[in-house]
């Protein structure tokens, strides 16, 4: 008989949604898991959408309060997909009371926050798994490989992109993603923190860095009530965009190799453009999440006018064989959530951390850090 794992989620904007049919899906995608999550308590300040949401999804009961959850002792494990200025005090007490955590990035506000949550998941001896969902696409998995096996050479340079425009349109609410004092550092924190660990999954730890940074819009109009995701607002009070629209941002690997990584939430244009290209002394590997379970692959001994194959990922890569057949049958973002959600029963099954855990989020939030100090002082940095 599979265990039950109590769960509850706090936050329930578009991403805790997420979480919750992750967690659903996890006995058809992976029926062997030994414990199968209970939904008990979902918790949101929103008045009325945490009661919609256990209606919706059968969680056991609703809360506005989420200090109840870490009272509760029917709930063992977490997904925090609240805001980001509440990921510490949420992320420590929590942990402070025993549960296993899953969070979603940039885990809280800079360094300082990430570290805190880490320390204190380390200090309860739980599990701590975050957000860092893109690694997790069977094609990057696959890259990955590619390149540590030396199937395209010692890697000389890679360019990470994060387009995206969600917040492309001036009349996008003024919400808490825009403000510092509680989105942090703006598209770094959103998109970049993607982006760099996609560039330590495939490349190894950063050593230095220099960024530039800009607000390409900066005033929007301030909410009337309530809002989930990126929603318009019309006629509100203006107040200004306080943290980063765009990054850009030359790495140097303790490898030796060098990189770009560019980050924009304004690029009309560009729905969700986010990908990498990784090049090396005797081929390249290309991802677009687009085209998320494709791989562009130059490998040889050409060198010049060395072609570029197009690679249908299929059962081998990764966890593909958990939900297709066969190469070339897609898979779509919300099965990469499905993949962290079973890392992270699979972690507090075991006791042993599958995935990305709390210490890449603070190398995320170090390289961040050194982001915003570079685009200050105009300088290269080191995390």
């Amino acid at each position: 008989m599979v265990d039950a794992l109590g769960v509850a989620v706090i936050g329930f904007g578009w991403m805790g949604r997420v979480h919750t049919q992750a967690y659903a899906r996890l006995p058809h995608h992976y029926p062997d898991l030994p414990l199968r999550p209970r939904l008990v308590t979902v918790a949101e300040e929103v008045p009325g959408r945490a009661e919609e949401a256990a209606e919706r999804f059968g969680f056991a009961r609703a809360t506005r309060d989420w200090r109840e959850v870490a009272a509760d002792p029917r709930v063992q494990a977490v997904s925090v997909t609240a805001p980001n200025f509440l990921h510490r005090e949420i992320g420590v007490t929590l942990a402070e009371a025993g549960k296993h955590l899953w969070i979603e990035k940039p885990v809280g506000l800079g360094t300082g926050d990430a570290r805190a949550v880490a320390d204190a998941v380390a200090r309860a001896g739980v599990q701590g798994t975050v957000g860092f969902n893109y690694r997790n696409a069977p094609a990057v998995e696959a890259a990955r490989e590619l390149i540590a096996s030396g199937g395209i050479g010692t890697v000389t340079h890679v360019r990470v992109r994060l387009f995206s425009d969600y917040a492309a349109d001036p009349d996008t609410a003024l919400t808490w993603r825009y403000e510092r004092r509680r989105g942090g550092s703006g598209v770094l924190g959103d998109l970049a923190s993607h982006g760099v660990d996609l560039a330590r999954f495939l490349c190894g730890d950063i050593a230095s860095l220099a960024a530039d940074t800009a607000v390409f819009v900066p005033e929007r109009a301030r909410p009337s009530g309530a809002t989930a995701g990126h929603a318009r607002s019309f006629g509100g009070e203006p107040g200004p965009v306080e943290n980063e629209d765009y990054v850009g941002c030359l790495l140097r690997f303790a490898s030796g190799a060098r990189g770009v990584l560019e980050a924009c939430r304004v690029s009309v244009g560009e729905q969700n453009a986010y990908g990498f290209e990784a090049h090396g002394t005797r081929g390249a590997v290309f991802w677009d999440f687009r085209r998320m379970n494709e791989l562009g692959v130059s490998h040889g001994t050409g060198y010049r006018d060395q072609p570029v194959s197009t690679v249908y990922v299929g059962p081998g890569a990764g966890e593909f064989a958990a939900f297709q057949p066969g190469a070339a049958n897609a898979m779509g973002y919300d099965d990469l959530k499905v993949i962290e959600a079973c890392r992270f029963v699979r972690s507090v099954a075991e006791g042993t951390p599958y995935g990305t855990t709390l210490a890449d989020a603070v190398h995320s939030a170090r390289a961040l850090d050194a982001m915003e100090r570079s685009a200050r002082t105009g300088g290269w940095v080191s995390p």
